[in-house]
């Protein structure tokens, strides 16, 4: 995930996750970020990320934007770009693309259903057997997650019990359920 990392002098004030589209930046309350100084303009600068690109550009400001210490109207930025504005350095970290999983599917291992695959295309799934031993997998934006909802015994994630908290699921994770095993498949973008 991209990000700002706001110094003062030789001092981190401030590290801002960045996510797609439009961040202001600016003087007053009302900007996605604030910096508090006279030399910046109430609407300074904005940020805006698109896909893998950042654009920066200046709003107009009275005492300008530097990019790696040159004034820029907009520009796009790199990597680790110094972004100058006032007495407040910004660097810009690109960071590493995050996959998105698109889909998830189970697959039984053992038992009278072993090799069967199921498309988990619904917000909630279930597996289990009501009154005995019930998991609840949600799907999200950021994956598909897994928690026990009901049962004494314990679901079993990777060899150790899932618990009622929900826990992100990766390709390749095994669940085991009163002794049927699973593996969860994730397909990413």
């Amino acid at each position: 995930m991209a990000k700002l990392i706001i110094s003062r002098g030789a001092q981190v004030v401030q590290e801002v996750d960045l996510g797609a589209g439009r961040t202001t930046i600016g003087r007053h309350p009302h900007n996605d970020i604030v910096l508090d100084h006279l030399a910046v303009s109430g609407r300074h600068a904005a940020l805006t990320l698109n896909g893998g690109a950042a654009v920066l550009e200046d709003l107009d400001s009275s005492n300008g934007t530097l990019l790696n210490q040159r004034r820029v109207a907009q520009a796009a930025l790199a990597d680790h770009d110094r972004i100058g504005i006032a007495t407040f350095a910004l660097e810009y970290v690109a960071g590493q693309p995050v996959p998105t999983v698109l889909a998830g599917s189970i697959e039984v291992l053992n038992g009278a259903s072993a090799g069967r695959r199921m498309a988990m295309t619904k917000p909630l799934t279930t597996l289990g057997s009501p009154g005995v031993l019930v998991v609840m997998i949600s799907r999200h934006a950021d994956g598909y997650f897994v928690a026990q909802v009901q049962g004494e015994a314990d679901a079993q994630l990777n060899g150790e019990p899932i618990g009622r908290t929900p826990r992100l699921l990766h390709d390749g994770d095994l669940l085991e359920l009163t002794g049927t095993r699973m593996r969860f498949a994730a397909i990413f973008r």
